[in-house]
């Protein structure tokens, strides 16, 4: 696959780390080893995933002329707050489209991200209720700025599109350049899997490189078939963006479902012990929607011996501790 024919912005810098969690692994009961793959420590303002999406998601704006940046997510969103940091770093206008996935969840003294928003100098912030068409809610606001004489870019929920799904193709051949560097065999990768962009990126770039290492998703917002679906969808999208000529097989893509509930961004004593266990183990951390919940699948997995005695297996981080200030509450309890 030639990646290099397609623009991007050069914010990934170098490979971010992959660490043996010792600590972790023993307090699991030494059943498995797990590694973890740091895309928290990745560049952008608190971090995360999302900065490798948008390193494709906003050259591909500036090589359309764009001005301005037009984004969506929920109230906490770590996308949104990396859209905008990477906006501010550009020079660009951006707004900011979020949902009440949870019914007045949205409040705009809150910390975290919200408080990260208005630092940054987000331009406007649109606040409409959950399940709304957020492609035209985006479309509106875009409309009101092309009326004032901008050029916006609309970039979807989670840059995930074959266009943002590049940067996760590119963490894929990142990921498997180091296990060799590394001397590391990998039996399993485990993923967040939310917009769908980091594990349908994660995906294409197995299959298109050849990389026959098993993954598997956890959900953090929808049930395991349609969140199956929408992540066979982009991944098959993203291979024809690329150009590779293959379909895409039906049991590459797996999703877990038993650990988002009771909704998107609730908490759940699985996510809260995935978290603390985490930072006290090894001092890293995690995010309250995401990571911290697809930590508690993985964890579940490896109690229930889903993978043998012994086996490798690599967490990618995908980062959003910043929204933990938003749910201090929660783990103050």
């Amino acid at each position: 696959m030639n990646l290099a024919k397609f623009p991007r912005r050069g914010y990934v810098k170098e490979p971010t780390p992959i660490e043996y969690l010792p600590n972790f692994s023993a307090a699991l009961g030494s059943k498995v080893n797990v590694y973890i793959k740091r895309d928290d420590l990745l560049p952008g303002c608190g971090g995360g995933n999302k900065t490798r999406k948008l390193d494709f998601s906003i050259a591909d704006a500036l090589k359309q002329g764009a001005d301005t940046v037009i984004t969506c997510g929920a109230v906490q969103s770590n996308h949104c707050r990396l859209t905008l940091a990477w906006a501010v770093h550009e020079g660009l206008d951006c707004h900011l489209v979020l949902e009440e996935r949870v019914k007045n969840s949205y409040n705009p003294e809150a910390s975290g991200n919200n408080f990260l928003y208005q630092l940054m100098g987000v331009k406007s912030i649109t606040v409409v209720p959950g399940g709304s068409p957020m492609l035209e809610e985006m479309e509106k606001v875009a409309a009101k700025l092309r009326a004032e004489g901008k050029k916006p870019y609309i970039i979807p929920g989670g840059a995930s599109n074959p266009v943002g799904a590049l940067g996760y193709v590119a963490c894929a051949q990142e990921t498997a350049q180091q296990l060799f560097d590394m001397g590391l065999s990998i039996d399993h990768v485990i993923v967040p899997s939310g917009s769908a962009g980091t594990h349908a990126g994660m995906i294409a770039g197995f299959v298109g490189n050849n990389i026959d290492i098993p993954m598997s998703g956890i959900d953090v917002s929808r049930p395991h078939d349609v969140q199956e679906n929408l992540v066979y969808n982009l991944a098959q999208n993203t291979l024809n963006h690329i150009g590779v000529n293959v379909t895409l097989p039906r049991e590459k893509v797996v999703c877990y479902d038993a650990y988002y509930q009771p909704g998107y961004s609730l908490p759940n004593p699985g996510m809260i012990e995935a978290v603390k266990l985490l930072a006290q183990t090894e001092a890293i951390l995690l995010d309250p929607v995401y990571s911290g919940k697809a930590m508690a699948g993985m964890i579940d997995l490896i109690r229930k011996d889903h993978f043998p005695q012994g086996a490798n297996v690599l967490f990618l981080h995908t980062g959003g501790s910043p929204a933990l200030y938003a749910y201090l509450s929660t783990f103050r309890g």
